[in-house]
């Protein structure tokens, strides 16, 4: 998915048609899957983001000190795309450092910043001062709680990679 000049909006769930069991989702608003992510086995720490057809996009691992890392596609640590840093973690709240990595292998100093309520599925992505994307529960009208099942992710114009945003969002809930 490429830049548009208006909001994206994906919604997250497990219980899209379609995925198999364990597998978080991002549908459009047509109920289209557009992302997965799956649990691999083997390694345990490992995610695999892939896109509607399967494809691997980005395999994102989490190491034991609280970092995590993006390498393209199914590249066992090959070519690595982005470095995650968290740098709060209290009961309720949770921010990440996101180190983008350029071409030589160096962090860039282009970064972004999460920042959140994981239980909530709520999250806002910055770059700088500018909101890159968010994460809402999906209320209803007479409706005291959402439901945590299901939720959106709304991409605001200017991100030009989508799956980026998508994989710290399954970053940040895990």
């Amino acid at each position: 998915m490429s830049s548009s000049p208006i909001p994206v909006d994906l919604f997250v769930s497990k219980k899209h048609p379609g995925l198999t069991g364990g597998d978080l989702g991002f549908a459009d608003a047509s109920g289209n899957v557009i992302f997965r992510v799956n649990r691999q086995s083997s390694p345990k720490n490992k995610r695999l983001f892939l896109d509607s057809t399967g494809n691997p996009l980005i395999s994102i691992y989490r190491y034991s000190n609280g970092s995590w890392q993006g390498f393209m596609g199914e590249d066992d640590q090959k070519q690595c795309i982005f470095r995650v840093q968290r740098t709060v973690n209290k009961l309720t709240k949770t921010e990440l450092e996101v180190f983008l990595v350029g071409e030589n292998g160096e962090d860039s100093a282009s970064k972004l910043k999460v920042r959140g309520y994981p239980f909530q599925k709520s999250c806002t992505i910055y770059r700088g001062n500018d909101i890159v994307a968010q994460t809402s529960l999906m209320y209803k009208l007479r409706q005291l709680y959402a439901k945590r099942n299901k939720f959106r992710l709304t991409i605001f114009p200017g991100s030009d990679d989508h799956a980026l945003v998508a994989a710290l969002v399954v970053i940040f809930l895990d």
